[in-house]
């Protein structure tokens, strides 16, 4: 292609437009930060393995335009923005309404300006397209990924300076409205990761936007902002799906578990006895107290729900769990990776059941979330496990548990066979006692806002060098 003279002037006046707007769009946006009236409660942590999710949701549409985190560079960020509405003059699903049928009524225009350009105006519906205009040299592509009554959510396409999605949501709360905005993405390109991470400069730019739409939504519910929580949380381990760290060969083995066999007789799991080999465990640990009642939304339930959910217990230098986070909890395969002496150890198990209930449980009123996987044909064990969180409602203790049922596989491996019966037994109990302790130390560190690196067990916990087949 040819270019002419005037084709270089009007790419000039383009240059010249863009730093323009970037350099008053910027001056603006430093000025009303500066005069912010509206408090900002900051709180960053960084949390070592993947990110429990929800992430890497389906999109609808043409999935080549699509900008995953997989996509992107640096480390995985999660942040969330925040807004408590006292005294709100609609409720969650009007105010949702207001911001999809237009969300440039809330967004600071010196920072972001929505573009449709894919879909009806003034509506918002799944497959819809927006063009976000910034300073700068760079705009941001999006698609409508979900959109329920109460939260819509955008997936970066292609060309977007992020690689992941941000969702808005609103709930009704005991006379309350809750606003949040909640986004997990990766820097879309590595020039882009250097202005958010190491400078700065993006990751200001972007608080100031979302602190904006928040205070601009309590305005249009009908109460002024007076603060604005911000929540981030950095995953320098995770580079997008699947989970955990794989080699090709999990890679080839995790692809195989989906036509693999339960390897026993499920039925056989309603009478276990130990005349039949099984042996039976339960595991409580203790995590702490809160109000009696239902579930605090930061307190040791829901913490520990979140690590039961992102299978974080598991110390990583006994197992790890690989597996895809698009498929649903309830219907998951994962390979589990667990080394001993030396040899790798690559372990199907499929999840059978969630638990998500309150009622009556052993006699006293409970909050209980929690899910069970049983064993693969490959594995060399049979049996089921289960994880659970339980919040006693009458006291407000909080408690993890662990219950297994299992009995040793058929292993035609005589040297595998042979060790599995020497030190499988302690293996067993070894894994019981270290996701325990850990659960009790993450969680404490989570509600004081710190973090333990995953790699580094607590101080009372033995650093064993195998891994334990049992998880």
């Amino acid at each position: 292609m040819i270019r002419t003279a005037s084709d270089r002037i009007l790419d000039a006046l383009a240059g010249l437009r863009a730093g323009a707007r970037w350099g008053t769009g910027m001056a603006l946006a430093l000025w009303r930060y500066a005069s912010r009236d509206v408090r900002l409660e900051r709180r960053e942590e960084t949390r070592h393995g993947d990110d429990p999710g929800p992430v890497d949701r389906p999109v609808p549409g043409d999935q080549a335009a699509v900008q995953p985190r997989s996509a992107g560079a640096g480390a995985s960020l999660r942040r969330l923005y925040r807004v408590e509405i006292e005294h709100p003059r609609m409720d969650a699903a009007s105010l949702i309404d207001e911001l999809a049928r237009d969300p440039n009524v809330a967004s600071p225009f010196e920072v972001a300006r929505f573009v449709k350009t894919g879909g009806r105006l003034g509506e918002m519906a799944e497959g819809d397209e927006y063009l976000v205009w910034m300073p700068g040299p760079w705009n941001g592509p999006v698609r409508v990924a979900g959109r329920t009554a109460t939260s819509f959510r955008l997936a970066t396409l292609r060309g977007h300076m992020e690689a992941g999605e941000i969702e808005f949501r609103a709930r009704d709360e005991e006379g309350r409205l809750v606003f949040e905005i909640e986004s997990t993405a990766r820097s879309g390109t590595r020039p882009f990761w250097i202005l958010y991470a190491p400078l700065r400069v993006a990751k200001e730019a972007q608080l100031h936007m979302w602190a904006t739409f928040c205070q601009r939504a309590a305005a249009i519910a009908g109460d002024p902002a007076t603060e604005i929580q911000v929540r981030g949380t950095r995953f320098p381990d995770d580079r997008g799906r699947p989970r955990g760290p794989r080699s090709r060969r999990a890679e080839r083995v995790l692809a195989t578990l989906p036509d693999r066999p339960v390897n026993f007789e499920e039925q056989s799991l309603e009478h276990v006895s130990p005349a039949d080999g099984w042996v039976v465990d339960d595991h409580c640990t203790p995590l702490g107290r809160e109000a009696p009642g239902d579930a605090a939304p930061d307190g040791p339930f829901a913490v520990a729900r979140e690590l039961v959910r992102g299978y974080e217990f598991a110390d990583p230098s006994l197992i790890r769990a690989i597996y895809d986070p698009e498929a649903p909890l309830e219907r998951r395969d994962m390979l589990l990776q667990g080394r001993f002496l030396g040899l790798r150890f690559l372990l199907g198990v499929r999840v059978v059941g969630v638990v998500d209930q309150t009622g009556d449980h052993e006699g006293r009123p409970a909050r209980r979330w929690g899910w069970s996987y049983r064993t693969l044909e490959g594995h060399l064990e049979t049996g089921q496990m289960d994880f659970e969180v339980v919040k006693w409602r009458d006291t407000g203790e909080v408690e993890f548990r662990i219950h297994a049922v299992s009995r040793p596989a058929a292993i035609p491996n005589p040297l595998v066979r042979y060790g599995f019966r020497m030190f499988g037994r302690r293996l067993q109990l070894r894994f019981a006692r270290t996701a325990g302790e850990r659960m009790r130390h993450l969680v404490a560190a989570r509600l004081a806002g710190g973090e333990r690196p995953a790699s580094e067990p607590p101080a009372d916990v033995e650093a064993a060098p195998g891994a334990s087949t049992r998880a």
